[in-house]
């Protein structure tokens, strides 16, 4: 008898149709909501580049660094036309990236203290010196026990000092400067830069003897670092020993060979030399090597692409002490190419004029100086503008140790050239007023060119000036430029 197995009158349902179905109305509503999400830049699609490459700190330090070395500290226009970055920028980034490394701050203080030698307008000397301080004191902030911070901070200080025209400020600023130098030493004796710095900072203070014995152990330990030569040719300098001073300078250049810094002051101390040499022969000779270094200063620059007037400003310095007038002139005409607007410019220039004996254009130079000028009287101010020239309006310069030897001769002009026609004397006696209330006219040389401001004046100059002009009769005394 065959047996059927029983069958089930209802069919079971599959159950895996159910997680199956559950899965698949998962899977599209996730699917909605990503392509949701992409369309409104909430997820991003993969393998999307990132929008700005991360740098590391180290990456900005390594450049900043090289940037030093080849001697580009400030940003300067490339020759596309665009914004090239120099030092002072790569360690601003490097800070950026990591804002609590204190050896970067420290490192941009020193670079923008630098740079300050590659100014001019006492302005923008003051406010990077400033930001330099700012630098240091924000890497002792960082990191107290940091002898390089410490270093540096003294040597933004002492920096500041020297540009620095109250007394009393200037002596605190070098108190704090020794300080801050001292300190840097006992956090470690090994720091040739601090020795360094310290021994910069006891010259300003007058301690010559001190300060050669500090940069003479600093030699001695390492005699590898281009602030140690550059700091004993200035300790050098100021005991007389200008060949010497020289010899150091050709050391550090001979580490850091695009800092044209170096070679001014080098060129300089040829300047000197020759001023004081009595064999004619030997001080054209002296003056020829002078020039070299300037040259030379200005063909770092060129290749650079830095647009720095003071290799030719301090040509234009040789070439005057030469007796060379004309030369001279051309050279600051130069500078004021690069800045149009730049007062000290045509301070430099209208002295010029008054020892080529162009006393009449010397004037116009020296009211722009001294007064200011608009953009029209600053093309007279320098005999006329070439297609070289950018019109520009000056503000004219305060009274300070760097300008008064600019109103003395402003003021003798006015004078020696006023006439009863064109009276000149109400100015001129205004600019010896100034004179007269400032420290200054306890310089006999200055005191005795006022007086004879004085002199030419002492009639009644609501008639008239002197009627007989006699620029000859006021001379002021030269001294050698630096």
């Amino acid at each position: 008898m065959n047996i059927y197995q029983r069958r089930s009158i209802f069919r079971r349902r599959d159950e895996t149709a159910v997680y199956r179905m559950f899965f698949w109305v998962v899977l599209i509503l996730g699917g909605i909501w990503l392509i949701r999400s992409v369309m409104e830049g909430d997820v991003k699609p993969l393998f999307l580049p990132t929008p700005t490459p991360t740098r590391f700190a180290s990456s900005f330090i390594l450049e900043g660094d090289a940037l030093f070395t080849a001697g580009k500290l400030d940003d300067s226009v490339s020759p596309a036309g665009g914004i090239s970055p120099g030092a002072i920028s790569a360690y601003r980034e490097a800070s950026r990236v990591d804002p609590n490394n204190a050896e970067v701050w420290a490192q941009l203080s020193r670079v923008q203290t630098y740079s300050t030698a590659l100014l001019v307008k006492q302005d923008d000397i003051l406010n990077r010196l400033d930001e330099a301080i700012e630098s240091a004191q924000k890497a002792v902030e960082v990191n107290p026990d940091s002898s390089y911070a410490h270093a540096v901070l003294a040597f933004a200080l002492n920096w500041k000092a020297s540009y620095t025209s109250d007394a009393r400020e200037r002596q605190d600023l070098l108190t704090t400067a020794e300080q801050e130098a001292v300190r840097a030493i006992q956090l470690d004796n090994t720091n040739v830069l601090a020795q360094a710095f310290y021994a910069e900072v006891l010259v300003d203070q007058q301690k010559w003897t001190q300060a050669q014995q500090v940069i003479e152990r600093a030699l001695e330990q390492d005699a590898s670092q281009m602030d140690v030569h550059r700091v004993h040719a200035y300790v050098l300098e100021s005991l007389g020993e200008y060949a010497l001073a020289i010899e150091a300078y050709d050391r550090a250049i001979q580490i850091t060979p695009n800092l044209t810094f170096l070679y001014l002051r080098a060129g300089a101390g040829y300047r000197r030399l020759a001023f004081d040499s009595p064999n004619e022969e030997v001080q054209s000779q002296l003056y020829e090597k002078s020039l070299e270094y300037f040259a030379q200063t200005a063909r770092i620059n060129e290749q650079l692409g830095v647009q720095d007037p003071t290799p030719y400003l301090s040509i234009a310095r040789t070439y005057s002490q030469m007796g060379q007038f004309f030369i001279a002139i051309r050279n600051v005409q130069k500078t004021i190419e690069f800045q149009p607007d730049n007062p000290v410019f045509y301070g430099e220039l209208g002295v010029l004029y008054h020892k080529n004996r162009n006393y009449e254009t010397g004037i116009l130079a020296l009211k722009c100086a001294i007064k200011g000028c608009t953009a029209e009287e600053s093309c007279d101010g320098r005999g006329g503008c070439g297609p070289n020239d950018t019109p520009s309006d000056v503000v004219g310069l305060p009274l300070s140790a760097a300008t008064v030897y600019y109103y003395d001769v402003y003021a003798s002009e006015l004078a020696a050239l006023s006439t009863p026609r064109n009276n000149k004397c109400p100015e001129a006696l205004e600019i010896a007023r100034i004179i007269e209330a400032s420290e200054f006219i306890e310089d006999p040389n200055i005191a005795a060119d006022m007086a004879v401001v004085r002199s030419i004046c002492s009639f009644d100059t609501s008639t008239g000036g002197s009627s007989t002009p006699a620029p000859e009769g006021i001379t002021p005394t030269p001294t050698p430029e630096g």
